[in-house]
C-alpha cells in the first residue's frame, strides 16, 4: 500500500487493515537474538546534549538499528512555545541537531520535524530556535498549523475514539519522539507520552474528554519507534510554558528507550516525582502499552 492509498483509507475509516498497520509495533532490530543484546532503556548524564545522544544511541548499536537507508523519518520535538532555549520550554536545539545528523548519516531519505504549537506557530518555531536548527541540519521543517494536513483516524481507546492526526505521523517509516522533560500544570509532568499531543489537530479535545485518559489512549494507536527525552535542563514549576519565576534543575541527562512508558517512568523519577502519581502513566501501564517496572528491564546508566 503506497502513502496516498494509506492516508485515504485511514482518513475515511474504510479499511481496518490500514488502522491495524498503523497500530502494529515497528520492528526495530533485524533478529531477535540481536535485539536481546541491546538495552531496553539508556540514561546518560553529565555531558552536553549532542554528547549525551551520541553515547546513548551507541549503547543501542547506533541509529542504524532504527533508521534504514532510504526510509523517511519524522522527529517530533516539543517546539510548542514561543520562548528561547534557555527557558527550557521546548526541546534543546543542539539535541535536535544531533539526532537529525545521525538519521541522515544512516541514509534516511528525508527527515522532517513539526509541532502543532500552543503559541502562534511562527513565533514558536522561530523563538525556540528549532526551525533554524532543523533546516541547518538538513531536515524538512513542516507546518503543523494547517488542518488539511491532519487525517481522521480511529483510536482504540477507552475515552479517545478518534482524532485528526498529522499525515507525517501516519506515513513516516520511522518516528523519533523528542520531547523535553518539564513540569505541567494539568498532567503533573510532561515527557514522551504527552509530547504526542502535538501530532493531533484538536488539542482541546484532550482537555474536554479527559487529559490523562486521552494521553494514554493515543499510545494504543501508533507508538514511536524511539523515544529520546531531553532532560538536560528541567523546568520544575510553572510549566508547560514557564515564566520569569520558573525554577530549574540541570540533570544534564538524555533518556532513550523504545518503550514509551518506561521512558516516562525514568523521566518522572528524574523529575523527582513518583510514577504512580502521574495518572496518564499509570493508565498506560495498566493498559499494557509499556512497562512501568524498570527492574524488569535491561537498563543502562552511563555517566560521562
Amino acid at each position: 500500500m503506497n502513502r496516498r492509498e494509506f492516508l485515504k483509507k485511514v482518513a475515511y475509516g474504510t479499511a481496518a487493515a490500514a488502522i491495524s498497520m498503523a497500530a502494529r509495533p515497528v520492528k526495530i532490530f533485524a533478529g531477535e537474538d540481536k535485539a536481546a543484546s541491546y538495552p531496553d532503556l539508556v540514561a546518560v548524564r553529565n555531558g552536553e546534549p549532542a554528547q549525551l545522544f551520541d553515547k546513548g544511541i551507541e549503547a543501542f548499536g547506533g541509529i542504524g538499528n532504527f533508521v534504514r537507508r532510504g526510509q523517511t523519518v519524522l522527529i517530533k520535538p516539543n517546539m510548542s512555545w514561543a520562548v528561547e532555549p534557555e527557558r527550557a520550554g521546548n526541546t534543546n536545539p543542539e539535541l535536535l541537531r544531533r539526532v537529525i545528523e545521525h538519521c541522515l548519516d544512516a541514509g534516511a531519505k528525508s527527515v522532517s520535524i513539526f509541532d502543532n504549537t500552543c503559541d502562534r506557530w511562527r513565533d514558536a518555531y522561530s523563538r525556540s530556535q528549532l526551525e533554524q536548527t532543523g533546516r541547518e541540519a538538513g531536515a524538512i521543517v513542516a507546518p503543523g498549523h494547517i488542518e488539511g494536513h491532519y487525517q481522521k483516524v480511529l483510536i482504540p481507546g477507552d475515552v479517545l475514539k478518534e482524532a485528526k492526526v498529522h499525515e507525517l505521523y501516519l506515513s513516516s517509516d520511522v518516528i523519533i519522539n523528542l520531547p523535553i522533560l518539564k513540569h505541567h500544570g494539568g498532567a503533573g509532568v510532561t515527557a514522551a507520552m504527552k509530547n504526542l499531543m502535538g501530532v493531533v489537530w484538536d488539542r482541546r479535545l484532550y482537555h474536554r474528554a479527559g487529559l490523562d485518559a486521552c494521553i494514554a489512549d493515543f499510545c494504543k494507536f501508533k507508538r514511536p519507534t524511539l523515544n529520546v527525552i531531553d532532560a538536560y535542563k528541567v523546568m520544575m514549576n510553572s510549566g508547560p510554558r514557564g515564566n520569569a519565576n520558573s525554577r530549574y534543575t540541570e540533570p544534564k541527562m538524555v533518556i532513550i528507550s523504545t518503550d514509551i512508558v518506561a521512558a516516562d517512568v525514568a523521566a518522572v523519577r528524574t523529575f523527582g516525582a513518583q510514577p504512580s502519581s502521574i495518572r496518564y502513566l499509570t493508565r498506560a501501564g495498566e493498559s499494557g502499552i509499556g512497562n512501568m517496572n524498570l527492574d524488569e528491564l535491561n537498563v543502562q546508566r552511563i555517566s560521562l
